[in-house]
């Protein structure tokens, strides 16, 4: 097997629990075998519910367990190491904000002015159903009269279905009717985890 790249992507939102410190030991072990990389990389995108102390806490829980990133933010005394960071979600920003836009430049996603209180009255109206939004595919000149306007940026999920091959479960179909028009920018600019992990 060819030197491989494995990583293990927590969201710093609580402590290390056994699930993660388990992947975490298969992807190191696979990377020591192959010769290849382990990257650390934390899922921090998520302000409200990030913490340092378990930021502190799962890097601490990877130390104890003997699992050394080759590539990862600093912790404690060793400085950040690689050449793919930075490797905070948080510190990649600008870099998520470019591609969502590009997304949206290239009519894959959209802007859409929405307040959470009119798609909350909208849900307890309609509970089992996919919310559309009436920004989906409205005209450039009505998104522009919006001027400044709080708005978060949608992924317009096409018609059709999303195919998954699971070398496991072999394909796994699922028909994208399903899905919401989900956020992948908040209001704030900052990136959902949607669009940072990929």
């Amino acid at each position: 097997m060819d030197k491989v790249r494995t990583r293990i992507a927590p969201s710093p939102s609580g402590f290390l629990h056994i699930g993660t410190a388990k992947t975490a030991l298969y992807n190191w072990l696979l990377a020591r075998k192959t010769g290849g990389s382990f990257i650390l990389r934390l899922e921090d995108t998520d302000a409200d519910r990030t913490d340092e102390r378990y930021v502190q806490g799962m890097c601490e829980g990877f130390h104890w367990l003997g699992i050394r990133w080759d590539e990862g933010p600093a912790f404690g005394d060793e400085e950040e190491r690689g050449e793919s960071g930075p490797y905070r979600q948080s510190q990649r920003r600008a870099l998520h904000q470019r591609e969502a836009y590009r997304l949206v430049d290239e009519g894959k996603a959209y802007k859409c002015f929405c307040t959470k209180e009119e798609i909350d009255a909208w849900r307890e109206g309609h509970p089992h159903d996919r919310f559309i939004s009436p920004w989906r595919d409205a005209p450039p000149d009505r998104v522009t009269a919006m001027g400044d306007a709080p708005y978060a940026v949608r992924f317009k999920v096409p018609e059709g279905e999303t195919v998954i091959h699971d070398l496991i479960q072999g394909d796994v179909r699922v028909s994208n009717k399903e899905y919401d028009d989900f956020v992948i920018l908040k209001a704030n600019g900052d990136p959902i985890f949607h669009l940072a992990v990929v």
